[in-house]
């Protein structure tokens, strides 16, 4: 088990032997602080793209579905006839290669993950980049009529300047302790919470109910999706996805995998849970070991794995096992649904920007 693994599970249940990190926590805490100081005061520089940025995060370490909801977001802007560009980190790719274009043809192990799943899935103009300057600079090279750049994961990259902000928070998984990282997972103070527009991502039966009570608070949750098999290639039907009451391995990389795991649970599977490090790479041989049962991973995880398959189809020789794997592996895609209070905001936000929406 990592030691990622292991401190992530005791900020779950919020183990006692955290407290004794609390001193690291206060030191942390200061340096932010400072550290936001110096770009108030002008004292580090920041960068102002030449249109609108929107940075969508968080403030907790780990998932809290702020991809699916980008991904939604591009969709919903697409629609509405506006130029939209996302740039993003590029987390568990090669940053030697970068700033770089992303398309459906790019390798996570080159981008990242989660730039691979929301290119696949919207088609978005988007580049890559530790230094999000030179992000935005190479896709505005090559698409300079975009009219709106939505940053993945910037919240704290305060060396870019943004236009708007929102802040997904998981309701269901809270803020545990309260406490900065390392004696809990917050990034920065819950008081940051106060400057941002905040998206509560809560179950869909807590939406539902608030929704009939009339509550205006900005929400989404997460609506599963059909499974699908991810190797094509092994012609398997997709009536013999599993069934509910079936039992699964659910296997997971991802910054919040008892989220996925609980998805599973409530659609009626019998889950063995193999929770690995977010943005981990996997190898078939890992996978190769969770036999007798199908396996069912995430959106994000299955963009690495089919890339692992393609690789092994092309340099070698499909053994049985390779065949095995490939007939059982399915994936759980997973929609975020807003509600019209975000979409009202939204709106809103970009109208103040000069942004308009195309009516034809």
């Amino acid at each position: 088990m990592s030691l990622e693994t292991v401190v992530t599970r005791a900020w779950g249940r919020q183990a006692l032997w955290l407290w004794l990190l609390l001193p690291v926590s206060w030191l942390y805490g200061l340096l932010i602080t400072l550290r936001q100081l110096l770009y108030k005061t002008g004292l580090l520089l920041s960068y102002r793209a030449p249109i609108p940025v929107m940075v969508i995060g968080n403030i907790t370490v780990g998932g809290s579905g702020k991809t699916p909801l980008i991904i939604s977001l591009v969709e919903y802007l697409q629609q509405q006839g506006i130029s939209v560009g996302v740039i993003s980190r590029g987390y568990g790719g090669d940053s030697a290669q970068m700033p770089a274009l992303v398309t459906k043809n790019s390798a996570p192990s080159m981008v990242g993950d989660e730039p691979s799943l929301i290119v696949n899935m919207t088609n978005v103009p988007m580049a890559v980049c530790p230094n999000r300057k030179q992000a935005i600079e190479i896709l505005l090279q090559a698409h300079p009529y975009l009219q709106l750049i939505i940053a993945d994961d910037g919240l704290q990259h305060y060396a870019l300047q943004r236009d708007i902000e929102w802040i997904v928070v998981d309701v269901s998984r809270g803020f545990g302790s309260k406490q900065l990282l390392p004696t809990g997972f917050l990034r920065e103070p819950m008081s940051r919470l106060n400057d941002a527009t905040v998206i509560y991502h809560k179950k869909p039966e807590q939406v539902s109910s608030e929704d009939k009570l009339g509550s205006k608070q900005l929400t989404m949750h997460l609506r599963p999706d059909i499974l699908y098999h991810l190797w094509s290639n092994s012609n398997v039907s997709q009536n013999s996805a599993p069934t509910a009451s079936s039992q699964v391995h659910a296997v997971s990389g991802i910054g919040y995998p008892q989220r996925f795991f609980n998805t599973l649970t409530d659609l009626g599977f019998e889950v063995i849970e193999h929770a690995y490090p977010d943005h981990y790479d996997f190898s078939l041989n890992e996978l190769i070991q969770y036999t007798e049962h199908p396996i069912i991973v995430t959106s994000k995880d299955a963009v690495k794995i089919r890339a692992l398959f393609l690789q092994s189809e092309t340099h070698q020789a499909q053994t049985i096992e390779w065949q095995a794997l490939a007939s059982r592996v399915w994936v759980l895609p997973v929609t975020a649904v807003l509600s019209e209070s975000c979409y009202h905001t939204l709106n809103e936000q970009l109208k103040i920007l000069g942004i308009l929406f195309d009516n034809k």
